[in-house]
C-alpha cells in the first residue's frame, strides 16, 4: 500500500512544481502508474473535486499572493498561471475569491487559500466491501454511446440518463460503460446485452467489451445513493490494500439489475478490469 500512495503523493506534488507550466493528465497519471482515466476517478474520490479543479484552485491562491505581496503586471500574473487574457483571468479570480485582481491589492482584503494535498490514508477495521474477483469471456453490448469530458461527466451523465429514459430506443438500459478513455474525454454508452438474432434499434451500435478478470462490487440500495459510496470505498480503501493484481484496461463497467418495488432491495454492481501482478 506505501507504494501505491508514495505514487500518488508524488503525482501531486510533480503537479505542485508545475503550477507555472502547461499540466498534462498523462504524465500526472503516469507519476501514479495508472491510467489517466483511472488516475482522476480515483483522485476525484480521494480528493472530493476533479483533477482540474485542484489545479485551478492552487493557481488562484498563489495568483492571490503574488498579487498582494508584489508590484507585478495583472496581465503578467495571468500569463504565468496559464490565462490568455487579463479578462479571462480576472473572471476566474473573481469566482475563486469573490473579489478583482486589483481590489486583492488592497490593504486588509481577505483572500481565499487551498493549501496542497497531502494523501493520508487510513484503513480502519469493521467495514465490509461487498466483492469478488471472476473471469469472463468477451461479450459484446448493444447501446447507444455520447462522448464526455473527463472533468464534468459526473454530471452530464446522469443528464444522458434523463435523455434516454425519454427515448429508451428498445434498450433496458443494463450496463452503463466507459470506453476509449483517453485520460481527458471517454465514450460512455447506454447498453444491454448484445443479441444477434435481433434487430438493432436506429442509433443503437455494438461494442465488444474484452474477456479477463473483474472485481465486482455489489451496491445495495437507492440509487445513485448506493453506488457513490461503494465507489468512494473502492478507490480509497479496497485499492490502497489491493494485493497480487492491478488496474486493467481502459474500461469500466456498472450493470444494473431490474429495480425492485421497495429501493432499498435495488441491487447493482461496479465492475472494474484487473490483471494478475
Amino acid at each position: 500500500m506505501k507504494d501505491w500512495i508514495d505514487g500518488f503523493q508524488a503525482s501531486i506534488d510533480y503537479i505542485e512544481q508545475n503550477l507555472t507550466k502547461e499540466l498534462d493528465i498523462e504524465k500526472i497519471a503516469a507519476i501514479a502508474a495508472l491510467s489517466p482515466f483511472y488516475y482522476q476517478r480515483i483522485f476525484g474520490a480521494m480528493c472530493g473535486m476533479t483533477v482540474g479543479e485542484y489545479i485551478r484552485a492552487r493557481r488562484m491562491t498563489l495568483s492571490a499572493q503574488e498579487l498582494a505581496c508584489s508590484d507585478c503586471k495583472v496581465i503578467d500574473i495571468a500569463m504565468k498561471y496559464g490565462y490568455d487574457s487579463p479578462d479571462s483571468f480576472a473572471k476566474a479570480f473573481q469566482r475563486f475569491h469573490g473579489i478583482t485582481p486589483t481590489q486583492a491589492r488592497e490593504s486588509g482584503t481577505n483572500l481565499k487559500s487551498f493549501a496542497p494535498l497531502k494523501i493520508k490514508i487510513t484503513l480502519e477495521g469493521g467495514n465490509m466491501l461487498d466483492y469478488k474477483i471472476v473471469e469472463k469471456a468477451p461479450f459484446t453490448v448493444a447501446g447507444i454511446k455520447k462522448r464526455f469530458d473527463s472533468e464534468t461527466s459526473y454530471t452530464e451523465i446522469p443528464k444522458f440518463w434523463g435523455e434516454w429514459m425519454s427515448d429508451m430506443k428498445g434498450l433496458k438500459g443494463m450496463f452503463g460503460i466507459c470506453t476509449d478513455m483517453d485520460g481527458k474525454t471517454f465514450d460512455y454508452w447506454i447498453a444491454d446485452l448484445y443479441l444477434p438474432w435481433a434487430d438493432l434499434p436506429e442509433g443503437v451500435s455494438t461494442y465488444q467489451i474484452p474477456g479477463g478478470l473483474w472485481a465486482l462490487f455489489m451496491c445495495k440500495g437507492p440509487l445513485p445513493d448506493s453506488m457513490q459510496k461503494v465507489n468512494t470505498e473502492i478507490w480509497t480503501q479496497w485499492l490502497p490494500s489491493l494485493q497480487g493484481y492491478t488496474l486493467a484496461g481502459n474500461y469500466s463497467m456498472e450493470f444494473y439489475l431490474p429495480p425492485e418495488k421497495n429501493p432499498a432491495d435495488t441491487v447493482s454492481y461496479i465492475c472494474i478490469p484487473l490483471k494478475k501482478l
